[in-house]
């Protein structure tokens, strides 16, 4: 418990500390994020947050889990160091997709073939339970590129990023507490304490972004709890809490990056695009649209993501497959909401246009 608590306060200090430095080598540099085309904010600003992050998480994971004997520890750092450099070449000199994910791929091999964090079963989803290594690791490859980018591309509004990593790295840490992964649990408490304090100067008005070297990386470490989370679900426990449902769960607690990301994706295929060509379809997007500001994004997506968190919680003991046609079917029609809204509103303003006439 004490190495939870001091990791926390560590990751806390050095991500508070170093970003005011980061702000002013930004200053000096002019290394900012300008403002334009689908962006959000009107000034500029700088956009290295993500150094602070990595250098807080960094440092508290690998002091306070080196009593431990957690034998992936130097495959998740070395994983994150790629990650590092990916993100700040893109947030310096803007790096072509091919080649940022190309280095996704690498940390992501470093992480299931050197650490062996990869999904070994379905836990009944479709039927299916153990899995062969030939579809574990491709399987497993797919997915940690798949949140990466998920959070990557949810890095559009000040605040959201930060605090939907915030609140799934917590739900995993008191997870793995309950379970005694004592190192895991340090790296989710060192990610949730490093947000926290980019938080403080990131939450509406921003004074930093995180960049791309700060989603990539929070996006590389929650795939990471989020398969350790769904492996270690079915193991024998010093507390009675077990999980029939824990993809769906693991699903629940990373829902708004995912299911936005693939719900645009699949807009974009159905308009014969490309799933990575740019638009103003995100989920931000849309509500800043209705009217919203940055705070009241944040707010409303904090809650949709903890109000899935809590169903999935108290639906944790039916079968994963009928868990993730609950959640599904609610992400659906979450996302449908605003249009809904817009349409009657639409309606409610022509009718009353029709009746003064």
């Amino acid at each position: 418990m004490i190495n939870i608590i001091f990791a926390s306060i560590t990751a806390f200090i050095i991500t508070f500390l170093a970003i005011p430095a980061v702000i002013k080598i930004a200053d000096i540099k002019g290394l900012y994020d300008t403002p334009g085309g689908r962006k959000l904010h009107k000034a500029s600003i700088p956009r290295l947050g993500g150094l602070a992050i990595f250098a807080g998480v960094a440092f508290s994971f690998a002091f306070w889990t080196a009593v431990f004997k957690f034998e992936p520890v130097q495959y998740i750092l070395a994983s994150m160091i790629v990650m590092f450099f990916i993100g700040i070449k893109d947030d310096i000199i803007e790096m072509p997709a091919s080649k940022k994910f190309i280095g996704q791929l690498i940390a992501a091999l470093i992480i299931v073939l050197f650490g062996d964090i990869r999904i070994t079963s379905m836990c009944g989803v479709m039927g299916i339970y153990d899995i062969p290594y030939y579809v574990s690791a491709p399987f497993s490859l797919l997915l940690i590129i798949l949140i990466v980018n998920a959070y990557n591309l949810v890095d559009g509004v000040d605040g959201l990023a930060g605090g939907l990593g915030s609140i799934a790295s917590f739900t995993f840490g008191l997870w793995f507490y309950n379970y005694n992964e004592i190192p895991l649990c340090i790296l989710s408490f060192s990610v949730f304490s490093a947000l926290l304090a980019f938080l403080t100067y990131n939450f509406s008005p921003a004074r930093i972004f995180m960049g791309d070297t700060g989603s990539l990386i929070i996006g590389l470490i929650l795939s990471i709890l989020a398969i350790q989370f769904i492996e270690l679900s079915f193991n024998a426990l010093p507390f009675s809490f077990p999980f029939r449902s824990s993809p769906a769960m693991a699903i629940a607690i990373l829902i708004i990056p995912l299911f936005d990301t693939m719900r645009i994706f699949a807009v974009r295929i159905l308009h014969k695009k490309s799933p990575f060509s740019p638009d103003r379809n995100h989920m931000h997007h849309i509500l800043q649209d209705m009217g919203c500001s940055h705070r009241e994004i944040c707010y409303i997506l904090y809650a949709v993501n903890i109000g899935f968190i809590i169903l999935a919680l108290s639906l944790r003991n039916i079968s994963s497959m009928i868990l993730l046609f609950i959640i599904l079917g609610l992400s659906i029609f979450l996302s449908l909401t605003p249009f809904i809204i817009k349409y009657f509103h639409k309606s409610k303003t022509y009718n009353i246009k029709v009746f003064k006439h």
